[in-house]
C-alpha cells in the first residue's frame, strides 16, 4: 500500500469522526477538526505542486538536451547524420524517446489530490454552514453595533494589532455577506455590505466582482427600505458604467416616476398619513421588542446599573455550606454577584485537567443544541439557540461523578434527581436568546416525562475565558456575569414556595471574540424536600 493511500485512510479516519455531526457553525470545537481538515488538503496540494514540477523539470532537461543537439546538428545535416552512432540515436529518438516525452506530458500528477478531495469534499460544510456563519456575523454587527468597516478591517474589540488571528474581509467576502442578507428580504443588511463592497472597489481593491452587479444590488436594497433619491443616485451610477443595461434602465424611470409622485403627496399631506408618520416618531422601530434591546445592551456592557447602596451589600467569602466535613479545612471562594435574584459565583471550583476531561468526553457527542417546543413538547433546533451539547452521565466517568458530587456537597441540594451534566460549546456568533430554565405554567408537561418536577436551580460552569462578548446576562433585573475559566454561577429558577422566579430569565450573548465552553446542571425539585423546605408565601 503507498503512502498517498496509507493518507487517504487516515484522512478518511479523522473526518469521520465528526462527519456525521453536521452544523459545524454551531460549534467552535467541531470547526477545528476543519482546520486540520483543511491543512491536510494543503500538504496534498503542495505534493501535487511538487509532482507537477518534477515533471516539468524532466520535460525542460529533454528539451534543453535536444535544443543543443538539434542546433548542432542542423547546420550540417549530411554531415551530422555521416557518423552511424547519430544515425541509429535519431532513429531510436524518434521511434522510442519522443513517445516516452509524450506519455510524460500527458501524464496527468493530479489524480492523487483530486481523489483526496472528492473523498474529503462529502464531509464539508454545506450551504447551510456557509448561510449560518455569515448570518452570525450579522448578528454580532447588530448586537455589538459595529459597523462594516470595522468588521472588514478585523478590528473587533479585544483584538490586537499584533494578533496572529487578525484576518480582514475581501470584496467577496462583503459581496457574498450582502447576498446572504439579500436572500432573507434583509435589505437592511444588504444595502450596508453592498456599500462596504463598493467602497472597497472604490479605493481600488482588485477583484472578480462586478461593481455593476453591486450596484444592482445596492439601489435595488436602498429602494426597497423607501429611499427613493438615494435608490435613483446609485441607478445612475450604474448606467454610467453600462449604459445599456436594462433593468437599470427601466427603474430609472420608475424611480423618477415615483419620486415625483412621492414630492406631490408630501406636499397635500391626508389626515392618515399625517397619524402614521406620527406614529412613527413616537414608536421607535426598537420599542416593539423592549426585551431584544435590553439583552443586547447587556451583551454590550450598557443597560442598568446596580446602586452602590446595594452594590455595598454584595460581599466575597470562604464558605463551607455550614461546616461541610470537606469544605471545613479547605472552603471555597465565593463571590455575590447579584441580589435580587441571588447568583453566586464560586472562582476555583473545577480543575484544568477536570475541565479538559469532560471536553473530551463531550467533544465527539456534541449535536446541535434544541429547545423545547412549548405547544408541542418536542425538542427542535431554533436559530435563537446557536451552539452544541452533549450530556454526560455520573457513571461513564470518575470526574462526572466527582464534579456532581461537588455541587452536591457546595449548594446542598441532592442531585440525584438533577438532569445528567449538560456541556455546551457555542459556534460563530454563538448565543442562546432570553428564555426560562424552568417550566411556567402554560408549560404543565415540560419535566412531566423526568417524573421529578421542576428545575429549582441551575449550576454553570465556565470552562474557557472570552475575548469578547459571550456574557450571561438577565435582562429582568440587568445583571450580567462574565465568562472566566475555572469558575461556575449558581442561582435558584424557584422560590421555596415552588413558584417560578420570573427575574432568572437569561441568556447567553452572542460569541464575538473567542471560544465558549460551558457545563451545566439542572437541578430538581424531587429530593429537596427536607434540603430546601417549601415556604408559606409565594415568593418566599
Amino acid at each position: 500500500m503507498g503512502v498517498r493511500s496509507v493518507c487517504c485512510i487516515l484522512l478518511i479516519s479523522l473526518i469521520k469522526s465528526f462527519s456525521a455531526h453536521g452544523d459545524f457553525f454551531t460549534s467552535i470545537g467541531h470547526m477545528t477538526d476543519l482546520l486540520f481538515t483543511e491543512k491536510d488538503l494543503v500538504t496534498s496540494l503542495k505534493d501535487y505542486i511538487r509532482a507537477e514540477e518534477s515533471k516539468l523539470e524532466q520535460v525542460k532537461q529533454w528539451a534543453k538536451k535536444l535544443d543543443a543537439l538539434t542546433a548542432t546538428a542542423t547546420q550540417d545535416p549530411e554531415g551530422f547524420l555521416g557518423h552511424p552512432v547519430n544515425a541509429f540515436k535519431l532513429m531510436k529518438r524518434l521511434n522510442t524517446e519522443w513517445g516516452e516525452v509524450e506519455d510524460l506530458v500527458l501524464k496527468d500528477m493530479s489524480d492523487g489530490f483530486i481523489s483526496n478531495l472528492t473523498i474529503q469534499r462529502q464531509y464539508f460544510p454545506n450551504d447551510e454552514d456557509q448561510t449560518g456563519a455569515a448570518k452570525a456575523l450579522l448578528r454580532l454587527q447588530d448586537t455589538y453595533q459595529l459597523d462594516t468597516q470595522t468588521i472588514s478591517s478585523g478590528d473587533l474589540p479585544g483584538v490586537t494589532t499584533s494578533s496572529p488571528f487578525k484576518s480582514t474581509l475581501t470584496v467577496e467576502d462583503c459581496f457574498e455577506l450582502g447576498k446572504v442578507a439579500y436572500s432573507e428580504a434583509d435589505y437592511y443588511h444588504t444595502e450596508l455590505w453592498m456599500a462596504q463592497a463598493l467602497k472597497q472597489l472604490d479605493e481600488g481593491e482588485e477583484t472578480s466582482v462586478d461593481i455593476v452587479t453591486v450596484l444592482d444590488y445596492l439601489s435595488y436594497s436602498v429602494y426597497q427600505q423607501g429611499e427613493l433619491e438615494r435608490a435613483l443616485e446609485q441607478t445612475k451610477r450604474l448606467l454610467s458604467v453600462d449604459p445599456e443595461h436594462q433593468r437599470a434602465l427601466g427603474n430609472l424611470k420608475y424611480f423618477d416616476y415615483q419620486l415625483a409622485k412621492q414630492k406631490k403627496d408630501e406636499k397635500e399631506p391626508s389626515a392618515k398619513e399625517e397619524s402614521k408618520k406620527e406614529q412613527e416618531r413616537t414608536v421607535g422601530k426598537g420599542e416593539y421588542f423592549p426585551e431584544k434591546r435590553k439583552y443586547e445592551q447587556l451583551c454590550r456592557g450598557q443597560g442598568v446599573r446596580m446602586t452602590p447602596r446595594r452594590q455595598s451589600r454584595l460581599f466575597c467569602r470562604y464558605y463551607d455550606n455550614n461546616r461541610h466535613p470537606i469544605y471545613m479545612i479547605g472552603p471555597v471562594k465565593q463571590e455575590d454577584e447579584w441580589d435580587r435574584p441571588r447568583i453566586i459565583r464560586y472562582h476555583d471550583i473545577i480543575t484544568e485537567k477536570e475541565m479538559e476531561k469532560v471536553k473530551e468526553l463531550a467533544k465527539p457527542r456534541l449535536r446541535r443544541a434544541t429547545i423545547s417546543n412549548p405547544v408541542t413538547g418536542v425538542l427542535e433546533t431554533a436559530q435563537y439557540r446557536i451552539s452544541k451539547s452533549a450530556w454526560l452521565a455520573a457513571y461513564e466517568h470518575p470526574v462526572v461523578d466527582r464534579i456532581n458530587q461537588r455541587i452536591e456537597d457546595i449548594t446542598g441540594l441532592d442531585v440525584k434527581t438533577a438532569e445528567e451534566l449538560q456541556v455546551a460549546n457555542y459556534g460563530v456568533g454563538g448565543q442562546y436568546e432570553p428564555h426560562f430554565d424552568f417550566g411556567r405554567k402554560d408549560e404543565p408537561d415540560a419535566f412531566k416525562a423526568l417524573g421529578t418536577g421542576n428545575r429549582i436551580a441551575t449550576w454553570l460552569f465556565y470552562m474557557s475565558d472570552v475575548t469578547a462578548g459571550g456574557a450571561t446576562v438577565f435582562p429582568e433585573v440587568g445583571a450580567v456575569v462574565k465568562p472566566m475559566k475555572g469558575t461556575a454561577v449558581f442561582w435558584y429558577n424557584l422560590f421555596s414556595s415552588g413558584e417560578g422566579d420570573y427575574s432568572t430569565r437569561h441568556a447567553a450573548c452572542p460569541v464575538l471574540l473567542g471560544n465558549k465552553w460551558v457545563s451545566n446542571k439542572w437541578i430538581h425539585e424531587r429530593g429537596q424536600e427536607f434540603r430546601r423546605p417549601c415556604g408559606l408565601k409565594e415568593t418566599d
